[in-house]
C-alpha cells in the first residue's frame, strides 16, 4: 500500500500506532483545485474529525498553584457523544505523582463556539467558554476563558489558546491568574496525535 505525504504548511510525519485509525488524518481545508483567494470563505471546523482518538504530550510546567514545576508527561483520549458533544479523558505523571482530568465539551459550529467543563482529580473543577477562528492556510486556534473558581484557598482563573498546527498535532498556550493578579505564563504543551498507517 502507498501512503501519501500529507503537507499542510509543514510536512508531518508519525510513527505511533492507535487503535481504531488506519489513515493519515487530513486537512479541513477542501480541494478547491486552484491557489486559495482572499474572497474564498474559511471552512467551519469540525471537531468530530479533528479531536477524537489518542493523544500524547509532554509539558515542561512551571511552578504554580497547581504544583511543582518540572516535566508533566501523559495522554488525552478524545471521544464523540454526538455531532455536539464530546468527552476527554487526560492521564498525566508529574513532579507530584500521577492525575487525572475529565472534559464535557460542547460544539456548536455555526456559532464557531465551544465549552467545555473540566473536573481535575487534584481537587478543582471549572467551566470555559471560547471561540475558534481560522484562516485560508488551514490553522485554526481556540481562545478558552475560565470561570473563576477557588483552588487551595485561593481564586483561580485559567485561559487556554489550543493552536491546532497540524491534523496531528496541537499546541496549548496556558496562563493562569491566582486571586485577581496578572495572568502569568503556564507553559506551552504540544500534543501529538497516535496514528496507525496500516489497515
Amino acid at each position: 500500500m502507498k501512503l501519501r505525504v500529507l503537507f499542510v504548511a509543514v510536512v508531518i510525519t508519525a510513527s505511533a500506532v492507535s487503535a481504531g485509525q488506519s489513515q493519515l488524518p487530513k486537512s479541513q481545508l477542501p480541494e478547491l483545485g486552484r491557489p486559495t483567494k482572499e474572497t474564498d470563505e474559511v471552512p467551519l471546523f469540525n471537531f468530530e474529525q479533528y479531536f477524537p482518538g489518542k493523544w500524547k504530550f509532554e509539558w515542561e510546567a512551571p511552578e504554580g498553584i497547581f504544583g511543582t514545576g518540572g516535566r508533566i508527561t501523559g495522554t488525552t483520549v478524545y471521544k464523540v457523544i454526538d455531532n455536539k458533544f464530546f468527552e476527554a479523558e487526560t492521564e498525566a505523571t508529574g513532579p507530584d505523582g500521577p492525575y487525572k482530568t475529565k472534559e464535557l465539551i460542547a460544539y456548536h459550529r455555526d456559532n464557531k463556539v465551544v465549552s467545555r467543563y473540566v473536573t481535575d482529580s487534584r481537587g478543582f473543577s471549572y467551566m470555559q467558554i471560547g471561540r475558534i477562528g481560522g484562516d485560508l492556510g488551514g490553522y485554526f486556534s481556540i481562545y478558552y476563558e475560565s470561570s473563576p473558581f477557588t483552588y487551595k484557598g485561593k481564586s483561580v482563573r485559567v485561559r487556554s489558546t489550543t493552536r491546532l498546527l497540524s491534523p496531528v498535532s496541537y499546541r496549548v498556550q496556558t496562563t493562569v491568574s491566582v486571586d485577581g493578579g496578572p495572568f502569568m505564563n503556564y507553559a506551552t504543551p504540544i500534543w501529538q496525535k497516535e496514528i496507525s498507517t496500516a489497515k
